[in-house]
């Protein structure tokens, strides 16, 4: 009994290449029978119309059809439907029919549901239906009968193999071979027909048939029993039945087309080749391939191990190989399974599969994972073997990405005991099949779950073999840039390069045919108004020709002078050493690939721009390529505290209108990488030029520190300045602990850290960290973990904010697309930044110095960092902390600088200071903007304190800025009635205002019952917390400016006291 399938065409079906189209082809299986259609080249609605034949060993079985989309390397998952022959069987004329079918998704979570549909047409051959129906149905693990592999056979095969295996064998040899087994079987046949006194059997047997192939004779034949043995032999191995006489020359085969033809249709066991067999087969069927570069995801492993490249892929990826199963119990994955390795697509792919149930996380719970095991190259010095891991029943996502792993394993260099090394790379991708606006997400999340589960790899690997230390100390860096040589390239092939294009050649042609004619013409007569030395053209198309040559020669000038130019930047900043000590930054430019075009010639003439704290390093200039090679090397000069950010630009050199071009950009996040992974490393660009062209740039990063942990006690020591109190250094476990909470490298290191509440929707307590290159929150509450951390070049602006009810809180606001990862922790967004609260610290002065020091020390040039540097003159007395305490007026030399008898009672006169509406008009009418008190607090007896805020408008202050002061309400002593007013006024934004405190006294004294009437005096100083050159002026200054803004605050009091209410 046979089932006959129709495959005629297909509808609708998903795009999944970057085109926008498929290139669709069909698997069709019953049992163990499998068939695959044509592919069909970029098309969503293929026609195939192709027909195959099954034959039915058990009605319990179901023919199932999956479309794949061919990629390549792999393959993607379109649509499947499933026919179980129990409905067929039901149907009057087992037949469905011709009828379109529904595609059906991978699985039911999947969010795609649309799969397109698959026409068909499926119906059961009659001819042997009775005696199909007349046995017994056969149980699912027992062969039947006729597929049972003969004994000679298999001794048929072996020989034949054995032949095969020799690199001379001849179609004779395996003649005779079947010859010898032709006879045995015959002899057996005989036999056994004589003992049960039955007639002889006329077919060939099964050797005569082996026989027949290989000789390339085919009897003449009447019928063949349908087994799937008899359709194997019965079918040559260019996949066309015998139909008749061959017509086409026989091809011997190999031992690969003898183990494929056969097991397509007929389990054997006892003909399996093994894994060493099936390296050699897909060699001999992939001798070109090439070994591809590491993913873009970056490095998992490198490393050297004492073996040989084969030694080491049969550790890892053999079937007899138990190092993936100890890896899944090491990693708590259970109900571990991996499938043989087999050849498809006629020795193209060598694959398998492998499926394991992933752990439960606090997120997510236990899910299945399949993973697809291809081998790109296999040559016995190299192996390449593409792991692509997809996780369909994730929740959300996963059916949105695959995770890609290239394993490359190529030969080492030999120890000097001439034992064999091999050289293990493994790298990563994430292949994005659906967009999602989790990608950054997502991505974040499978780097730190690789690194993690590939260290434990690592970590079983150098169990089961030992590593290979060929590294020298210090010489890695030196290996990888000593092969880097600036291509020089010859003045006479610039110039050809430059000018070799149409308008200099047809403007150097046409200034050689003008002097050619000036050379044999004559001279002509004056006519009009032409006179001695003044020759007037004499047409309009003189006139033409005139205007076109001068703007055309003025063309070529500026591309001289750009030439000019061009030469002299030609050296760029390439080869220049570092000077000093400290965190030194190494920035090796290879090469670009696919650079944007901008000239009208279809080229461009690019160079590269890095930039990093402030400093800036320029490339050469390559001519007329999209495709150009620097091979040049830039050092930075030694920083005290590391590098956050390397900025690239790319710009054209001879852009349109003479202005700059840029080609494209990119940022390199030192937080966020690992060094390792920068050693060689394609950048892609972005722009709209670039990401147009795809444009990328190949570079090679190193940075170190030269020393050590002195760098660290080095840069508190500036920071103690800076921030105004003593900063100890922490513990080595505190910085381990600090870098595995944010998943740092190792070069971070903590400086302090504060109990603080992140204002947003809900409130949540935590702790704020605080690096040199980041500023981090922590909180962990009832078991759910909120992190995230941006970089100090991130921030915009840091604003202080007292609140009605005295608490004092830090605003962080961000650059516009900066921090973009800390966005679940922001209170708010405002075109395009984020804003960031924090609030209620332990000792809030302390965590505001620190903030706004280590903000300033990130935002400011190295020219102003080494300027005050200079200016520090001294140490002061520094304390660990705070005392808490209110800040100390004899700090500052106050002097008197307002004092008058104002015609109000007291009671009307402390209005000004009470936080009401007299006070909030006063200090709007002289320029402070959203001027913010609190209420009056009782800190101990007869002692009152609140906090004031507001932003200076220009009348204050032409650049703007805020001021925040702490004050404090006391009464007049010695039998006087009156109150005393210190505060303590603290600047923001302020050119130098982090350098001083503004100390201001408010002494009102009530002069009733002599007279109804206050007499107020007002001084003040300022009080320095750091030295500079310009401190006389700043406090000449500051005082001058102060008086005013007093002078004039208590002008308006007098003003609304005096008016009608």
């Amino acid at each position: 009994m046979r089932l006959l399938v129709h495959i005629i065409e297909a509808r609708n079906l998903l795009a999944k290449d970057s085109n926008g189209s498929s290139d669709p082809f069909v698997v069709l299986q019953l049992g163990n029978q499998k068939f695959r259609t044509k592919v069909i080249d970029m098309s969503l609605n293929p026609s195939w119309d192709e027909k195959f034949s099954f034959e039915v060993r058990d009605v319990r079985d179901a023919l199932r059809l999956v479309v794949y989309d061919k990629d390549l390397i792999g393959k993607d998952f379109l649509g499947k439907v499933k026919f179980p022959l129990s409905d067929l069987m039901n149907t009057g004329d087992l037949s469905f029919g011709t009828q379109w079918y529904k595609l059906q998704p991978e699985s039911e979570k999947s969010k795609i549901k649309e799969c397109g549909e698959i026409h068909v047409m499926i119906l059961m051959e009659r001819g042997e239906l009775r005696h199909a129906f007349s046995e017994p149905l056969p149980r699912p693990d027992t062969p039947k009968k006729s597929d049972r592999v003969p004994s000679s056979l298999s001794h048929t095969i072996s020989d034949i193999e054995s032949i095969l295996s020799k690199q001379d064998f001849d179609s004779n040899s395996v003649s005779e071979t079947i010859n010898e087994t032709v006879g045995r079987e015959q002899s057996q046949n005989t036999s056994s027909t004589d003992n049960a006194d039955e007639k002889p059997n006329d077919e060939p047997t099964l050797a005569g048939k082996l026989r027949n192939i290989f000789t390339g004779k085919v009897p003449d034949i009447p019928s063949i029993p349908e087994t799937p043995l008899a359709e194997a032999l019965r079918t040559p191995f260019s996949g066309t039945p015998f139909a008749g006489p061959a017509k086409t020359p026989f091809k011997e085969p190999t031992l690969l087309d003898v183990h494929q033809k056969i097991s397509e249709t007929v389990p054997l066991t006892d003909v399996s080749p093994s894994f060493d067999e099936l390296l050699k087969s897909f060699e001999s069927r992939n001798k070109n391939a090439e070994m591809p570069s590491n993913l873009p995801g970056g490095v998992l492993l490198d490393q050297h191990y004492i073996a040989t490249p084969s030694e080491l892929n049969s550790i890892i990826f053999s079937p007899g190989s138990d190092f993936l199963q100890l890896l899944s119990e090491i990693q708590k994955s259970t109900n571990f399974q991996a499938d043989m390795w087999k050849i498809e697509n006629e020795g193209q792919f060598l694959k398998r599969g492998v499926s394991y149930i992933m752990p439960p996380s606090t997120m997510v719970k236990a899910v299945k994972a399949m993973d697809e095991q291809n081998y790109l190259k296999a040559d016995g010095n190299s192996f390449c073997v593409l792991s692509s891991v997809s996780t369909p029943d994730l929740p959300a996502v996963g059916s949105y990405f695959k995770t890609e792993v290239l394993f490359c394993i190529t030969s080492g260099p030999d120890l000097p005991t001439q034992e064999k090394t091999s050289h293990l790379v493994i790298s990563w991708r994430i292949n994005f099949i659906q967009s999602t606006m989790l990608k950054g997400r997502i991505e974040s999340g499978a780097r730190q779950g690789l690194k993690e589960s590939y260290a434990k790899f690592a970590d079983l690997l150098s169990q089961k073999v030992k590593i290979a230390d060929l590294r020298e100390p210090g010489t890695e860096k030196d290996q990888l840039l000593a092969d880097l040589q600036a291509e020089r390239v010859s003045i006479r092939k610039l110039i050809m390069m430059y000018f070799g294009n149409f308008t200099v050649v047809s403007y150097g042609l046409v200034l050689l045919s003008v002097l050619l004619h000036l050379m044999i013409i004559k001279e002509s007569e004056r006519q009009g108004l032409e006179f001695s030395c003044l020759d007037m053209p004499d047409s309009i198309c003189e006139i033409a020709i005139g205007g076109l040559l001068v703007l055309q020669g003025q063309q070529v000038l500026n591309k001289v002078r750009r030439f000019v130019q061009a030469r002299r930047q030609q050296g760029g900043d390439h080869g220049v050493k570092a000077q000093g000590d400290g965190w030194l930054l190494t920035v090796a430019l290879i090469e670009g690939h696919k650079l944007a075009a901008v000239d009208l010639t279809g080229s461009s003439d690019p160079y590269v721009v890095f930039s990093c704290n402030g400093m800036m390093k320029t490339s050469s200039i390559k001519f007329q390529t999209l495709a150009p090679q620097w091979n040049e090397i830039f050092e930075y000069d030694a920083m005290l505290d590391p590098p956050s950010v390397l900025r690239i630009d790319v710009y054209d050199f001879d852009g349109p209108f003479d202005e700059i071009t840029s080609l494209g950009y990119a940022e390199i996040n030192f937080v966020k990488s690992n060094l390792s992974d920068l050693a060689d490393v394609w950048v892609p660009l972005q722009g709209n030029l670039a990401m147009s062209c795809e444009s990328k740039l190949r570079l090679r990063i190193f940075l170190n520190n030269s020393k050590g942990t002195e760098v660290v006690s080095e840069y508190l020591k500036v920071m103690e300045k800076e921030v105004g109190h003593k900063i100890r250094m922490r513990s080595a476990q505190a910085h381990a602990e600090f870098q595995k909470i944010f998943h740092l490298p190792a070069e971070e290191f903590l400086i302090n850290d504060f109990s603080c509440q992140l204002k947003r929707k809900m409130s949540l307590q935590g702790r704020l960290f605080l690096s040199p290159r980041i500023i981090a929150f922590y909180s962990s509450l009832f078991g759910h973990k909120i992190r995230f951390y941006f970089l100090w070049e991130d921030i915009e602006d840091i604003q202080v904010i007292c609140s009605s009810h005295g608490f004092q809180s830090i605003f962080v606001i961000l650059h516009k697309g900066k921090g973009l990862d800390a966005k679940h922790g922001s209170k708010s967004t405002e075109n395009g930044k984020l804003k960031f609260h924090f609030q209620n610290f332990v000792s809030f002065t302390v965590a505001k110095r620190t903030i706004v020091a280590l903000w300033k020390a990130r935002s400011l040039t190295p020219e102003q960092k080494l300027q005050i540097a200079a200016e520090e003159s001294g140490d002061r007395n520094l304390n660990h902390e705070d005392s808490g305490q209110f800040l100390g007026l004899e700090d500052a030399k106050k002097t008197e600088v307002f004092s008058s008898v104002l015609q109000f009672d007291i009671n009307s006169l402390m209005e000004a200071f009470d936080g009401g509406p007299l006070e909030l008009r006063v200090m709007e009418a002289v320029g402070c903007i959203e001027y913010t008190p609190t209420e009056w607090e009782s800190v101990r007896s007869d002692t009152y304190q609140r906090q004031t805020y507001y932003k200076c408008g220009k009348s204050l202050s032409a650049c703007g800025g805020a001021a925040s002061s702490t004050q404090q309400k006391i009464p007049l002593g010695d039998g006087k009635k009156g109150w005393i007013i210190d505060e303590v006024m603290e600047l923001q934004g302020v050119l130098l205002g982090d350098y001083y405190n503004i100390h201001t006294r408010y002494q009102i004294e009530d002069l009733s019952p002599k007279q109804k009437a206050c007499n107020v005096q007002v001084s003040l100083g300022v009080a320095w917390q750091k030295s500079t050159k310009h401190q006389k002026r700043v406090t000449k200054n500051v005082i001058s400016n102060a008086t005013k803004l007093i002078q004039k605050t208590f002008g308006q009091i007098e003003k609304e006291l005096a008016s009608p209410k």
